[in-house]
């Protein structure tokens, strides 16, 4: 619980054995950055909700997550 509510930064790089969905870490209020590039991570951008990742002030996703690598946009809806 204290983990929850203190996480603030999150890099996990370059292990494909890292697996999930990227919205999974939305329950973690304070969380600044999120870097999870070179991993097996999975989801879609659309999923974020107005409550979600509300602190987050960097987010690097990879190839797996649909709005992730090889897209750039303002807001989560400029996504495809």
């Amino acid at each position: 619980r204290v983990l929850k509510d203190t996480l603030a930064v999150v890099h996990i790089s370059l292990s494909r054995h890292v697996q999930g969905n990227f919205m999974d870490l939305a329950d973690f209020p304070g969380l600044k950055e999120l870097d999870l590039m070179g991993t097996s991570v999975t989801g879609d951008i659309r999923d974020i909700g107005e409550g979600d990742f509300r602190t987050l002030e960097s987010l690097n996703l990879p190839k797996g997550v649909y709005g992730g690598k090889g897209y750039e946009f303002q807001h989560i809806s400029d996504a495809p």
